[in-house]
């Protein structure tokens, strides 16, 4: 392992120099003190000298908007003066994160490193430029836990790609979200329970780097609502509001738990999203292609006809083997099909047939399908399958036909 190299120079003290901000580095990687473990890929090439942090290649880039607050370095490739090396031998990553990471609220999401850039960048403005979490004033923690949260949003047509401006409201009071379809409107084009919302970043789906997508199920089907704001604080602030309202209310309707159990209930992260081929109950019908969306914490196998659809066709519960649910490899052929990587899914009720473009997308899908089929049931899937038995295996027979 060579984290860096000298930089050429005949001056003993840079030599010096130069050796003493690699052994800070050597020690910041053995030690895994990163500005977040869960943010930054291993080993980073970059600090910054006026924070007094060890940060990754892209992350440097972010700091760089910070030109107020935050100055960066290449480990490899500048020269350290004794005055930089000295500030970072008493800051180092574990010194910021106990000072800038001091008071981050239960529900504020914490970007991991496949997150996408406008919840990094703001979880670095909220640290190191707004100075949110130091304990020095609760004013933004204030605005995600108030009452009210109001905000207007670019938001796509159900029936068409248009995106419009329309008014959201999220309530803490009766933990709803409301949107009004025009400023003047005093009734709500809809009103989202807490119980059934989530909220997670899709900038490639949506098309916008703020894109978000907000689900919720209406008349036992999924709801999805397209959204995107100009200005990344404001959207990531929406986000962060839903999360805190959305702890607040399972909060109160689970007050045994511990906020540790409830934090990962907060947002349903798609175990694995993508394109795949399927045919219809009889597997004698073509071929189609369609959307599917995986959620490991409902257990359902959603497919829609593209990407941005309000709803979906089909809907498909996956319990576990103890319950006749498996997923295979499939050789079967593809009729009217153009994909040839096969993939089964037995149910109690059905045979599903899906067909994959490549044979590493095939390989993902089987290991995100196995992934939900080996996680117990909880008491909340075996009521969902109860109280919704069409989508237990499919919707029912007229979306079958669309399929």
């Amino acid at each position: 392992f060579s984290p860096a190299t000298e930089h050429s120079s005949s001056s003993p003290q840079t030599a010096w120099n130069q050796y003493e901000i690699n052994t800070l580095y050597i020690f910041c990687w053995d030690s895994t003190l990163t500005e977040s473990n869960y943010l930054h890929p291993w080993p980073p090439d970059w600090a910054s000298y006026t924070l007094g942090i060890f940060v990754c290649l892209n992350c440097s880039g972010l700091h760089r908007n910070l030109p107020g607050v935050s100055k960066v370095k290449s480990i490899r490739l500048d020269l350290w003066e004794d005055s930089l090396v000295e500030f970072m031998r008493e800051r180092g990553n574990s010194e910021a994160k106990a000072t800038f990471e001091k008071c981050v609220p239960a529900f504020f999401y914490r970007p991991q490193q496949k997150d996408c850039i406008v919840l990094k960048d703001q979880w670095i403005h909220a640290k190191y430029e707004r100075r949110e979490f130091t304990g020095e004033n609760n004013f933004y923690q204030q605005v995600y836990s108030s009452d009210l949260f109001e905000s207007t949003l670019w938001k796509k047509g159900k029936d068409n790609k248009q995106f419009l401006k329309r008014i959201f409201l999220l309530s803490r009071k009766d933990f709803t979200l409301r949107y009004f379809s025009k400023e003047d409107s005093k009734l709500p084009k809809a009103v989202i329970n807490m119980k059934d919302l989530s909220a997670v970043f899709q900038p490639e789906k949506v098309g916008h780097a703020h894109g978000l997508q907000i689900s919720y199920l209406q008349d036992q089907r999924m709801r999805n609502l397209f959204v995107y704001h100009e200005n990344g604080q404001v959207i990531v602030s929406l986000f962060n509001a839903i999360r805190a309202t959305r702890l607040a209310y399972l909060q109160r309707t689970h007050p045994s738990l511990r906020d540790n159990d409830l934090i990962p209930q907060l947002t349903r992260h798609c175990l694995k999203e993508g394109y795949m081929e399927k045919t219809g109950p009889t597997q004698r019908e073509p071929f189609k292609k369609r959307w599917f969306t995986l959620c490991s914490m409902d257990r359902k196998l959603l497919y829609f006809k593209n990407p941005l659809d309000a709803t979906e066709l089909g809907a498909v519960f996956i319990g576990t083997e103890s319950h006749s649910y498996s997923v295979s490899e499939s050789s079967c052929k593809s009729r009217g099909g153009r994909w040839h990587c096969g993939i089964t899914l037995q149910t109690p009720g059905r045979q599903f047939v899906f067909m994959c473009e490549q044979e590493q997308e095939r390989r993902e899908w089987l290991e995100a399908l196995r992934r939900v089929i080996s996680q117990p049931m909880t008491p909340e899937d075996y009521a969902s399958k109860i109280s919704h038995p069409i989508q237990c295996s499919v919707m029912s027979s007229c979306i079958q036909q669309k399929a």
